[in-house]
């Protein structure tokens, strides 16, 4: 079922990115010769011809290529596989200068057919963008909780501020905040925190460096959650004292955990001095009590969060966060592509099909116990996420790649004359070639990480 869902999104994604190049070969005269969705053989094909409109089902290609009232018009098919799909111009790969041909084009209409791809795939993403936020709120990125003597708790912001930039970098939606220290780590120098309150802008530094005691185990974060152990980290606190992931912390150091939310609050007043701490745990329905002494652990942190969903925004509210979110997650996209480039992030960590296939599976397995409608969401998230990024990767300069395409086309509008298309030809083929062997790394990756 999980690969299902995969494949249903990756098709989704795939087909509108082809429907951007069909759209605008269509408006600019250039024949299409088929537009499919899917892989392999043909389950149904349609054309609408001189004598009327046409189905077939399991067209051979030899039928596909001679059947006389098929020519010259664009037939619609139906895959058996539903991995993908595409969009075949007269003209893309061969050197055709008939008058409904790609390269038979001026300039600027091949361009706008090359670039509506990765524009289609911003278009979905901004869609899905709407019924997301529409459904689930608004991303504030307004401060709502600062951590007890971590680095915020000192420094004068507050509660209920409208975090503005980071380190000079404009803050629009919460997760930026993150996503920004991810991509920029912390190096133990001030950070520059710029925040709204009342109205006014309020400027900060935050001394990130943090001096803590841990136990070694997390658990779920909402408050109404059950305090259960969700994780014990091997060879920490915890895990030396013998508590155990799936076990239920009903106190601490005397005082009654009903809930999560009470066992964070009592977690945040006692990682301070590294004194042993008791717990009553519970497993199997009997107590027992724990005696625990944590460790200590240096970290860079900033202290607080700073992501506050918020549904009631006006429909222009909606649509203006719909646009950031799609342009958050470019710029995500961007940024990591700049860092692999540097080496700051490793090959072995990009994801291809089978990792986005497992990734989707994990979320549909964490989504299950909040309803149908939290899968859906989470899933189109997911859309969101590898729309954009796939918008952004299709233009990247590589041969074979709309970017590559896109080069060569600037350079025809710029030296008056096209590159020679054999030349072309053959770039694009090396390009390809790359790209497939590049793709059986990932996988392998991909299939090693998922078997650790």
């Amino acid at each position: 079922m999980n690969i299902l869902v995969a494949l249903l999104i990756f098709t989704v994604i795939v087909v509108i990115h082809e429907l951007g190049h069909f759209l605008l070969a269509k408006k600019n005269g250039v024949g299409v010769p088929e537009f499919s969705v899917g892989m392999g053989p043909r389950i149904i094909t349609y054309a609408k011809t001189k004598k009327g409109h046409v189905f077939k089902m399991f067209c051979s290609q030899k039928m596909f290529d001679q059947r006389e009232d098929w020519q010259n018009v664009t037939r619609y098919s139906w895959k058996l596989f539903p991995i993908g799909g595409s969009c075949a111009m007269i003209g893309e790969d061969e050197e055709n200068e008939a008058e409904n041909s790609l390269n038979s084009k001026g300039v600027w209409a091949r361009f706008s057919i090359i670039f509506a791809g990765p524009f289609f795939n911003f278009i979905l993403a901004f869609v899905f963008s709407v019924i997301i936020i529409a459904n689930t709120g608004i991303d504030y990125p307004i401060i709502k909780l600062i951590y007890d003597n971590q680095p915020a708790s000192s420094s004068g912001l507050m509660e209920g501020d409208r975090v503005k930039s980071v380190n000079g970098h404009k803050i629009s939606i919460g997760r930026e905040i993150d996503t920004y220290i991810m991509l920029h780590p912390l190096t133990g120098d001030d950070v520059d925190v710029v925040v709204e309150r009342d109205g006014e802008e309020k400027s900060f530094k935050i001394d990130p460096n943090y001096e803590t005691y841990l136990f070694g185990f997390s658990y779920a974060s909402a408050d109404n959650a059950q305090a259960k152990i969700s994780d014990v980290t091997d060879n920490k606190a915890f895990a030396k004292a013998g508590i155990k992931s799936g076990d239920i912390i009903r106190a601490v150091n005397g005082t009654e955990v009903k809930n999560a939310g009470d066992l964070g609050k009592v977690m945040n007043s006692i990682n301070k001095t590294g004194d042993i701490v008791k717990f009553d745990i519970e497993r199997d329905g009997k107590v027992s009590s724990y005696e625990v002494r944590p460790e200590k652990y240096k970290t860079k942190t900033l202290g607080f969060t700073a992501a506050y969903s918020e549904k009631g925004g006006s429909a222009l509210d909606v649509i203006k966060y719909s646009f950031i979110e799609v342009k958050y997650w470019i710029e995500t996209t961007i940024a990591s592509l700049g860092q692999l480039i540097t080496g700051k992030l490793s090959v072995k960590q990009v994801s291809g099909p089978v990792g986005i296939v497992d990734t989707v599976g994990s979320v549909i397995d964490q989504s299950k116990s909040y309803g149908l409608k939290v899968i859906i969401i989470n899933m189109l998230n997911m859309a969101v996420l590898l729309s954009a990024n796939l918008g952004v990767m299709n233009l990247i300069p590589i041969p074979a790649l709309d970017g590559g395409r896109l080069v060569f086309i600037l350079i025809e509008a710029i030296r008056g004359k096209p590159v020679d298309r054999e030349k072309e030809g053959y770039i694009h083929f090396a390009g390809f070639v790359v790209l497939m062997l590049f793709m059986i790394f990932v996988m392998f990756n991909d299939i090693i990480r998922i078997i650790k």
